[in-house]
């Protein structure tokens, strides 16, 4: 019996080297039976600590430490507090059905096309994307207006479904998007981590405004390839998307008034976010919360009674924004300084001016939202939103810790080394990986918990840390839009009208799977559509 126990001893002293394996296996079994991935990455990290500890083959050093550390820094960093900013001004956006006006006006002028039902819906896509960056919710809101209305007037239902779920996922590509910020900041760390491990003590940073950059274009070229398919089918299957009879729709002044009215206000606060943040006006998180204000006061505008004292409010406040950006580029508005000229005394009286028109409008925004009773509800999808993200972050946290304690860094790093191709390869080879991981767990498990496990190999074998982010935004968004997993395909499943079988949704998407997948070659072939702007704003 002693014989049988050291024996036995002996062979599971021979499985811990492969604990870190099985410790990635058990939790794609947690995630996959449905538990909660901040918990499943917590629950399986202390699991397998236990089972380090108790062979000698853990160091409880690498959390005992570290964690503390690990928790205080994801609190403390400034770059994540833009992420519950980017959810709220999305969520606003939303609730208060800017989305709505946006695509019944954006129909209206381009309904007299064949396909502009479809154009329509890429455009007003991709500016909810630059406005939200929330996938799921620009799904299910242009799954609800627009798809009844397509079908109505004869799109054929696979054009029509594909087009919206398309449209929906470009929020993980564009800026400012969720998946950028949350990969800008594990890249960054990946970065920096790959450059100690090399021997460089001072590394170069990689900020989440650089992958803000090189995801622009990309973006807008996604965009550009969808509505080059829309057009081909308008013009070779003129049937699958119909014009709208001229009796049906809206004279062209009328729509171009109508267009002129919705898109102003969300073009702006596109322009101040993104624009602030590639110019080097404000960092994202200064950008975020610029949004977050800018979506209210653009709610309040569309919620108030026409020519009430609130829309007019909104209005000042506006131009107080404006007047306050030109004061503060070109005047010393600093207080408490021994000489202020009369010029300056001036620009201060009206920058502080400018601050409280500013602040009552907001007030008057957020007290105008809680009369429609949306402000709880705003509320509510925000912080139950971050407080999933910030969770996450901390179960990650101690998973990688754990991770790394028990020799899975070293395990990452040899089977990446060992793939035929060198670093082609094994950047092939983690794509498919992610690709598929994308059927089953969101973007956030995957960004949190795959990035910080294999960027820092991947990065020592000398590659572009932007170029790798923004081509893992791009698989992500590819594998959110491929049958029969797609978290889109989903969203859009759960509000399509009955009529609408599941089988044409798939066959729908797959013309737009084959533009993602063009892409990420094209992307590939030529790094360069990704690093020239980063390199041209930032020199990075």
């Amino acid at each position: 019996m002693e014989q049988f126990f050291n024996d036995f001893a002996f062979c599971f002293c021979s499985l811990t080297q492969w604990l870190d394996i099985a410790m990635i296996i058990t939790l794609c079994v947690f995630l996959l039976a449905g538990y909660p991935a901040a918990f499943s990455l917590a629950g399986t990290a202390l699991l397998y600590a236990i089972i380090g500890l108790s062979f000698g083959v853990f160091d409880i050093s690498f959390i005992s430490e570290p964690f503390p550390i690990r928790i205080f820094g994801i609190i403390n960093n400034s770059v994540l507090i833009a992420v519950p900013l980017f959810v709220l001004m999305g969520v606003i956006l939303e609730k208060s059905r800017i989305a709505e006006d946006l695509l019944d006006n954006m129909a209206k002028l381009f309904g007299s096309l064949r396909g502009g039902l479809g154009i329509s819906v890429t455009i007003v896509g991709a500016l909810l994307a630059a406005s939200t960056g929330i996938v799921g919710a620009t799904v299910v809101t242009m799954g609800l207006l627009s798809l009844p209305t397509m079908l109505r007037r004869g799109y054929e239902p696979g054009f029509a479904a594909g087009s919206i779920a398309a449209a929906g996922t470009l929020g993980q590509i564009i800026p400012p998007s969720i998946v950028l910020i949350l990969l800008g900041d594990v890249i960054s760390n990946a970065w920096q981590e790959a450059q100690l491990r090399q021997g460089v003590y001072a590394p170069e940073p990689v900020s989440v405004g650089d992958l803000f950059a090189g995801a622009l274009i990309p973006g807008l070229m996604l965009v550009g390839f969808y509505i080059l398919y829309q057009i081909f089918i308008a013009v070779f299957r003129p049937a699958s998307a119909p014009a709208i009879p001229a009796s049906d729709r809206e004279q062209g002044h009328k729509a171009i008034m109508a267009a002129l009215k919705t898109l102003p206000a969300p073009l702006i606060l596109i322009v101040a976010v993104l624009g602030s943040i590639l110019g080097g006006i404000a960092t994202p998180t200064e950008a975020a919360g610029v949004g977050a204000f800018g979506a209210v006061l653009i709610a309040a505008h569309r919620l108030a009674r026409r020519g009430s004292f609130l829309r007019n409010l909104v209005l000042a406040a506006g131009a107080s924004a404006g007047i306050l950006l030109f004061l503060n580029s070109n005047f010393d508005l600093r207080l408490g300084r021994e000489f202020t000229s009369n010029m300056e005394f001036i620009a201060i009286v009206l920058a502080v001016t400018s601050t409280l028109v500013l602040f009552i409008a907001i007030i008057g925004g957020l007290l105008e939202l809680r009369h429609h009773k949306m402000l709880k509800s705003i509320s509510e999808k925000t912080m139950g939103v971050t407080s999933m993200v910030f969770t996450i972050l901390i179960g990650a946290a101690l998973f990688s810790l754990v991770f790394r304690g028990l020799g899975g860094e070293e395990t990452v790093t040899y089977a990446l080394s060992s793939i035929p191709g060198g670093a082609a390869g094994a950047i092939i080879a983690v794509m498919i990986v992610m690709f598929i991981l994308g059927f089953f767990l969101d973007f956030i498990e995957i960004t949190l918990v795959v990035v910080p496990l294999i960027a820092p190999s991947l990065l020592m074998m000398g590659v572009d840390p932007i170029w790798l982010g923004v081509l893992m935004a791009i698989n992500l968004q590819t594998s959110f839009l491929t049958p029969p997993f797609g978290f889109a395909l989903f969203y859009l499943r759960g509000v399509a009208p009955p009529e609408v079988k599941t089988m044409a949704i798939y066959r729908g998407v797959l013309p737009f799977i084959i533009i993602q997948i063009f892409m990420l070659g094209l992307l590939a072939l030529y790094p360069s559509i990704v690093t020239w702007l980063p390199e041209v704003i930032y020199g990075s």
